[in-house]
């Protein structure tokens, strides 16, 4: 059991300059008995507003140096304070705020929500057992007008797909890795890189793009970079919720549409899913 959609702003102040983290928190426990569900025995229980307060309380006092960090501070709180608890998950995502500038100059308090993908992470420990940290990307909107292509797929008495070489490549990603056990890492400068990865993986060169021939093989394409530039990451999970677009037919009208004028096709769309790991890590 816990508590759902804490929502709050940290607001940290350095002199004029200002930083601000706005985030929402679920956090969930597993006591060491059932009594509560079985008995209606609540003696152990610890109340969904006590979760709640717990979080904002080690907002105001330790503040949110990373995401993962402040999840990190949530675990290990209810593991070490409470002896009932033999389980603790947290997550944490952020909102997008990003700091203004103005004519290159960066503002010391105003910022700008942009939805270029939405941070998050989780942290879960058993008692006992090592205090484990995901974090990931989601809700990344992505797309190439070129260089992608599908052919060659198994065709039966159904198929109507015609194979296309050259179309637009688009999707909503998620993305979500295992650093395994918790480690002093640079959260922050990790999750930086691996962004850059997915978009680097997507896109291609930037003179020139690098060539899809399917939205799967565009997945095990981020993983595999990601997987060989950012060694801390051990397993890496990504969907792609794919957009497609039909060209409008414009010849009752007189015009010849060459791609030009697009609609997407809102429902239904197709997704990929893989899930990437180094061996090692795989098999233990």
């Amino acid at each position: 059991y816990g508590k759902n959609t804490i929502k709050f702003l940290r607001l940290h102040r350095e002199g004029k300059k200002h930083f601000v983290k706005e985030v929402e928190v679920c956090t969930h426990l597993r006591l060491t008995s059932a009594q509560e569900y079985l008995d209606g025995n609540n003696s152990l229980v610890i109340p969904t507003d006590t979760i709640k307060n717990t979080v904002l309380v080690l907002a105001k006092k330790n503040g949110i140096p990373t995401l993962e960090q402040f999840a990190i501070d949530i675990c290990k709180h209810f593991m070490t304070t409470f002896c009932q608890v033999a389980y603790v998950k947290t997550y944490v995502q952020e909102v997008p705020w990003q700091r203004l500038h103005e004519n290159g100059i960066p503002h010391i308090h105003s910022f700008i929500c942009i939805p270029d993908g939405i941070r998050f992470c989780e942290a879960e420990q058993c008692r006992n057992g090592p205090l484990v940290v995901f974090a990931g990307i989601k809700d990344l909107k992505l797309m190439k007008t070129t260089q992608s292509g599908f052919e060659g797929f198994y065709k039966d008495e159904y198929t109507t797909l015609p194979e296309r070489n050259d179309r637009i490549l688009c999707g909503e990603l998620f993305c979500k890795w295992s650093y395994g056990e918790c480690k002093d890492f640079d959260f922050d400068c990790i999750w930086n890189k691996i962004r850059e990865c997915i978009l680097e993986a997507f896109s291609g060169p930037p003179d020139r793009g690098e060539y899809s021939p399917s939205y799967q093989k565009t997945v095990n394409c981020i993983q595999m970079l990601v997987l060989s530039k950012v060694p801390q990451v051990q397993v890496i999970e990504v969907v792609l919720n794919n957009t497609f677009y039909n060209v409008v037919d414009m010849k009752n009208l007189g015009l010849t549409n060459d791609k030009e004028v697009l609609i997407p096709v809102e429902a239904p769309y197709g997704s990929c899913a893989c899930t990437l790991g180094r061996k090692k890590f795989l098999e233990t």
